[in-house]
């Protein structure tokens, strides 16, 4: 079967449905056009009158109606509605992280840990996130809509697994060590911030690898100004390293460096007793 949809303003492309839109302008709406009707509700029931009989009107040319058509050869193959309603989903093609997450709307999802590396199929509808893995379906959650949450099943979390072992929080760290101090407290207290370490490895990983395009003394001094802000984001970091804030004083910085508040040019409240 091939579906070949209607070209606009070509009512011969479609010549059964506009027949039937003939016939029903014919019989039904010209019988009707000289009457008025007050409510909707009082045209309708003129409407279905005139529908009743229209259906039984013999053909011209065939035996029966268009009602015994129906009565011997559509109402026995009518079935019952689905017992759950159409719910639209979109599809995309996902990688397993490292983390064994998808991403989907900047929201992460688990996998097993077994699929790291592997390209999956992710169905999402407004209530449900499904993947699915050569066509079987390894996983099942529920969406969520918050920016930069993690939603795991501890089913799918590792005990220790070979692709998984090579990744671990001291890994990490030893890596940010050898950046500096200020990096390494940083990393910290990412992986300290998710309720699983595992859940900080991406937001670790893209920090990390900052270095490679700024340079280790540059991110070690944002690692330092990120850590007197309070700031664990791999966003925050890597937007400071764009706007070459690792080369601004901070407020403070600036403000030890001015003029002390008490000096001989401020006269002080006292003067004005």
């Amino acid at each position: 079967m091939a579906v070949i949809p209607a070209r606009a303003a070509r009512p011969r492309d479609k010549a059964k449905a506009e027949a039937g839109v003939q016939l029903v302008e014919r019989w039904i709406l010209a019988r009707l056009r000289n009457r008025t009707f007050f409510s909707l509700a009082e045209l309708n029931a003129a409407i279905a009158a005139l529908l009743v009989e229209l259906n039984h009107r013999p053909f011209k040319k065939l035996p029966g109606s268009r009602a015994s058509v129906f009565q011997a050869i559509d109402r026995p193959a009518l079935k019952g509605l689905p017992s759950v309603p159409f719910e639209y989903a979109d599809w995309k093609k996902v990688r397993c992280h490292i983390d064994y997450h998808i991403e989907f709307a900047r929201h992460y999802y688990s996998v097993p840990h077994a699929l790291v590396g592997k390209e999956l199929d992710a169905r999402v509808s407004a209530t449900t996130v499904e993947l699915f893995h050569r066509g079987v379906r390894v996983a099942s959650h529920i969406r969520s809509r918050r920016t930069g949450g993690f939603t795991t099943c501890p089913e799918h979390m590792p005990a220790s697994h070979r692709e998984y072992a090579k990744w671990t929080p001291e890994r990490l760290r030893d890596w940010a060590t050898t950046i500096g101090p200020a990096t390494a407290c940083v990393i910290s207290a990412i992986l300290a911030s998710r309720r699983h370490p595992q859940q900080g490895f991406r937001s670790a990983l893209g920090v990390l690898r900052l270095a490679k395009h700024y340079g280790n003394d540059r991110l070690e001094a944002v690692c330092q100004r990120a850590q007197r802000l309070h700031i664990t984001s791999f966003k925050s970091i890597e937007s400071m390293l764009k706007n070459n804030l690792d080369r601004t004083p901070l407020l403070d910085e600036v403000a030890s460096q001015q003029l002390p508040l008490l000096h001989e040019n401020i006269r002080g409240p006292e003067y004005y007793h």
